[in-house]
């Protein structure tokens, strides 16, 4: 993500000016950043999205899927009145997908108004997304800072195979051969 200096003849830069100073950083999330995730987006009817990194998939009869979240988002508020959210892997083309549903790319006219999306009973889903899993929700808890949600993955659709978009050190990365 490129930012730009407000102060006249400002320059453009790869580093956030308004992170926190490396010496004042939490240990532990540091540590974090240093285990590569893979980006993915979360949905649920409202519509409401949240782009997610710490996502855990355990296959299984039945298959489950665990997450951290936000509770203060949208999507916790939509996702647990619904009972059921949507989970896609992001790829390497959506970079700007998944910084918009961080809250860190402008969204004008709302997360849902660019790009095509497809409509199902687990929420919209990116429609040049590679797949998706339609989860049911089953429990959560403060776990952390964050909200542990647990849930049961009652489908899966593949709808292409692109790579993955990987969140490392507080960047996306993609995986090369």
């Amino acid at each position: 993500m490129f930012h730009v200096n407000p102060e006249p003849g400002g320059q453009i830069h790869h580093t956030d000016p308004f992170a926190t100073p490396a010496g004042q950083r939490s240990p532990v999330r540091r540590f974090r950043g240093r285990l590569p995730a893979a980006v993915t987006l979360w949905t649920a009817p409202g519509p409401a999205g949240l782009t997610v990194s710490s996502t855990l998939v355990a296959d299984g009869d039945p298959a489950r899927l665990l997450g951290l979240i936000d509770e203060d988002s949208d999507l916790w508020a939509a996702a647990s009145a619904a009972g059921r959210f949507a989970v896609t892997p992001l790829g390497p083309g959506h970079r700007q997908l998944a910084d918009r549903f961080a809250g860190l790319f402008p969204a004008p006219g709302g997360l849902f108004a660019a790009g095509a999306w497809t409509e199902t009973g687990y929420g919209p889903v990116p429609a040049d997304g590679a797949g998706w899993a339609g989860c049911r929700l089953d429990d959560s808890r403060e776990y952390g800072w964050g909200r542990l949600v647990e849930a049961t993955v009652e489908t899966v659709e593949f709808t292409g195979d692109a790579g993955p978009l990987v969140h490392y050190r507080g960047r996306y990365r993609e995986l090369t051969d």
